[in-house]
């Protein structure tokens, strides 16, 4: 597996790039390095794939599929590049240091607006994974609950489904509430010192669970909480997809071709997860997780419900949900007024062209891409997610 990460520099240079409106220039594809060759001495072509994050279980599909050989297999040599706090994947896509990205769809239709000239490939994630999580005696289990009390997000564009709640149900995000700007954990809600905190499924609501309960000894349970799920609130954005360069996408032969040997290699990557949780927790963390063995395992299972079943297929483009969230990022506003649109997206935004490709070629191979009897496993955290 090549994983590198992207310098600070590198990364500033991609998000100027994009304030510049300098992003129709895709440039060429990232440097490969050396040549390299599959076990049948056949030339590799070079792919080098940015993560939105650190190197979690979130993009273990990714990370299988490299590791069992699905993208050798397809004559890919892939580079996984690790994301980061400073790492904004989508503009480091559209100023071609990258082929593809992994980025959630408001965040990379706000670049978008902004000039990126990226297209979302494959929606891997058909579900939210966004919760705002409370204690069990706080009486919060819906976003009118959140009347007058202290809201943690985390900004950075992730906040949007929080708004949308909020102001579905009638409150004014200025007013209404008092927002507390959120580190990317649970420690301000354990401490008592917000009401209700922002918190990914398969991330941040694992940790309520891996903290000690002072008052038992004993670790939290779900019991202990309540959760407001923005799936069940109607205000579900789209995240987790793959995005490619547009330019490319449209004169580019090869890269299409690519395009296509990526998502088939990428998608079984997911199937593999889907069916084998505790090896490819092996594999995230073989690749260098920080996170403890439970905590990857948690969060490979909790992914792994935001996928399947899946309505028509993994990684289809769901026309229904892509309008949905364009409507919030046009519509919701956030304590300052601001959307994460001013207008609908413009040109070629999203395609299922070559999802459907990969899609059929696995379904010719006999995989399941619907997983339409998918049960997710029994995870045990453990203290400290260990």
């Amino acid at each position: 597996m090549r994983l590198t990460k992207l310098s600070a520099g590198v990364a500033a240079a991609a998000a100027a790039s994009l304030l510049l409106a300098a992003c129709g220039d895709s440039g060429d594809p990232a440097a490969p390095g050396d040549d390299a060759t599959s076990e049948a001495g056949g030339e590799l072509t070079p792919v080098s794939l940015q993560l939105q994050w650190f190197i979690q279980g979130q993009f273990a599909g990714y990370l299988a599929a490299d590791a069992l050989g699905y993208y050798e297999d397809a004559g890919l040599d892939v580079e996984i590049v690790e994301g980061g706090v400073d790492i904004v994947p989508q503009a480091v896509l559209a100023d071609g240091t990258v082929d593809y990205a992994i980025a959630w769809v408001p965040k990379a239709l706000a670049s978008r607006e902004q000039g990126a000239g990226i297209t979302n490939v494959a929606q891997i994630f058909e579900r939210s994974g966004t919760l705002q999580v409370a204690w069990a005696d706080s009486g919060i289990s819906a976003s009118a609950d959140l009347a007058g009390k202290k809201v943690g997000n985390w900004g950075f564009g992730n906040e949007f489904e929080l708004f949308a709640g909020m102001t579905g149900a009638g409150l004014d995000p200025a007013t209404d509430v008092t927002l507390v700007q959120q580190q990317f954990d649970m420690n301000a809600l354990l401490a008592r010192e917000i009401d209700a905190a922002q918190a990914m499924t398969y991330n941040e609501y694992a940790m309520l669970l891996e903290a000690e309960n002072p008052d038992t000894g004993e670790l939290y349970t779900a019991d202990d909480f309540t959760a407001i799920d923005w799936n069940d609130e109607g205000v579900a954005m789209l995240q987790d997809a793959v995005w490619a360069n547009t330019e490319r996408l449209e004169g580019d032969a090869d890269y299409q071709a690519t395009t296509v040997a990526f998502l088939t290699a990428s998608l079984r990557g997911w199937i593999h997860c889907r069916d084998n949780v505790e090896e490819c927790r092996d594999i995230t963390v073989a690749a260098g997780s920080q996170l403890g063995n439970s905590h990857q395992a948690w969060m490979v299972n909790e992914i792994n419900k935001l996928i399947w079943p899946s309505t028509n297929g993994i990684g289809t483009i769901d026309k229904a949900m892509w309008d949905q969230t364009v409507e919030i990022a046009m519509t919701a506003q956030n304590d300052q007024g601001a959307t994460v649109l001013t207008r609908e997206p413009e040109g070629l935004a999203y395609t299922n062209d070559y999802v459907e490709q990969a899609l059929e070629a696995l379904k010719a191979d006999g995989e399941d891409v619907m997983g339409e009897g998918y049960k997710p496993i029994e995870v045990e955290l453990a203290a400290g997610g260990n």
